[in-house]
């Protein structure tokens, strides 16, 4: 985290920028773009429901909790990736903090979250489109987003960058129409519907029906709603002045998620009741047909598709450029780093979409269970991506002050103070999760497949020592 790229390659892996064959061809609007975009997906449209449904009303208090972890951690990643942008991004700086075998265990551990988030996308895009038309059967509309979008990130990240820019207007197109009309309706300028005022809040068993171990329940589901918003970490080494515009997007997580979320939700339980079958199942479907508009359910299914297909998109560039970024180091075969002519790690490409085309064949067979087994499969490992970032920033933050040549573009608030306070916050989460059953086997999933990826990882390097010791003896 310093200035003189001597010292950039000592503390982070390379020179910041300086990655071989990448080339800068992401445009500032499609960072910016990126990092409004990835904070709305299927979290925001369909997971606040199940949050509601557990806190009530005070599902806001849950999502301050969530919110403030968020913001915490994207403005020290954006402190590490203006300092150095690299496709590796939280790996590398986990790898410079850490050591080598905790840098390979994070970058491994959030591939296979992707892969398998990836697939989990594009079944969920396809089982909604053929609820809604069902002229295609799930698995070939499954295949047709796989294909398509494998084929998009094949050819180039300009390409990749545009795709997710309209994406993400979209989606902010589609949520500002949300808010606004929502807040016609609480202040009864929509002559289809009245307005219910404030009583939602405070009827139906209170502002806190289901007490704090409610707002806990709550805390655990929209928690990983955030999940994805490091990406744009990871995209910083593919853009145009990384270190200006790296901190353009960070500094946008701060109003983005009080106006999309904090905003959408209070809409959200302030218009109807938080215990509506409704609002638990599709909230902003429920919020706009309780506004008399017709056409919503259709026009929010087509939403709520676009938000996965981009989040589709944005995973698979992530997890293409993470095992780049690990056969780079020399964490996985040196295959996955070959570049196309126009500089795509087209191998990597492939290798991080081959679990979605092995979807389509397990949506042709199982096409209404094999949604909900790929999504358990991936729940907890955003908790531990996001642990690491935070000791790795400490770690790498204390190093750059001890350095009276260090120079870090974007700066942590009130460092270490905090810091610490996010890991406060996160380690609450991990204690709240273990003592829920269904949490509880996510974390010890995750933590059963962190401590295999370890494992291997450490094994890995001691070969290669060894190998190293007999080669310099010889």
């Amino acid at each position: 985290m310093t200035a003189t790229p001597q010292q950039q390659t000592t503390d982070h892996g390379s020179p910041a920028g300086n990655e071989p064959g990448l080339g800068r061809k992401m445009k500032s609007r499609h960072l910016v773009m990126m990092s409004l975009g990835s904070a709305i997906g299927t979290g925001l449209f369909v997971g606040t429901g199940a949050g509601i449904a557990a806190a009530g009303p005070a599902v806001l208090l849950s999502l301050i909790v969530a919110s403030t972890l968020v913001i915490l951690v994207m403005r020290m990643l954006g402190e590490m990736a203006a300092a150095n942008p690299n496709s590796g991004a939280f790996s590398v700086y986990a790898e410079k903090a850490m050591g080598r075998t905790a840098g390979s265990t994070v970058g491994w551990l959030w591939w296979i979250q992707l892969v398998v988030v990836v697939a989990a996308e594009a079944t969920a895009a396809a089982a909604i489109l053929n609820s809604m038309w069902p002229v295609l059967p799930q698995w070939v509309l499954a295949l047709v987003f796989i294909a398509g979008f494998t084929a998009i990130n094949l050819f180039g990240v300009s390409k990749f960058g545009e795709m997710e820019f309209w994406f993400a207007i979209l989606k902010v197109a589609a949520i500002v129409v949300f808010l606004a009309v929502g807040a016609a309706l609480l202040f009864g300028l929509l002559p289809t519907a009245d307005s219910p005022g404030l009583s939602n809040l405070f009827e139906h068993g209170g502002f806190m029906p289901n007490g704090l171990s409610g707002i806990a329940a709550g805390l655990l589901v929209v928690i990983f709603a955030f999940g994805g918003t490091e990406i744009v970490t990871v995209a910083a080494a593919e853009t145009e002045d990384p270190e200006r515009n790296v901190g353009k997007a960070i500094r946008t997580v701060l109003w983005r998620i009080l106006v999309f979320y904090i905003g959408s939700v209070i809409i959200m339980i302030t218009v109807l009741p938080w215990n509506s079958e409704q609002l638990g199942a599709s909230p902003f479907v429920a919020v706009l047909t309780f506004a008399g508009l017709p056409g919503m359910q259709t026009a929010m299914g087509v939403v709520i598709a676009i938000a996965l297909l981009s989040a589709l998109n944005a995973n698979l560039y992530g997890a293409s450029r993470m095992i780049y970024s690990l056969s780079e180091r020399g964490r996985a075969s040196a295959r996955l780093s070959k570049l196309s002519s126009k500089g795509v790690p087209q191998t990597a490409v492939l290798a991080s979409v081959g679990f979605g085309f092995i979807a389509v064949v397990l949506n042709y067979l199982w096409p209404e269970t094999v949604l909900n087994i790929l999504l358990n499969a991936v729940g907890s490992t955003i908790l531990l991506i996001w642990g690491s970032s935070i000791i790795s920033q400490i770690i790498l933050r204390r190093r750059a002050d001890r350095d009276p040549d260090a120079h870090l573009p974007l700066k942590m608030w009130a460092f270490p103070y905090l810091s610490y306070a996010a890991l406060a916050i996160l380690a609450g989460i991990v204690a709240l999760a273990l003592f829920d059953p269904a949490a509880r086997t996510q974390l010890l999933a995750t933590a059963a497949l962190t401590a295999v990826i370890a494992l291997v990882s450490w094994m890995r390097d001691r070969r290669s020592a060894v190998d190293h010791l007999v080669k310099e003896s010889a």
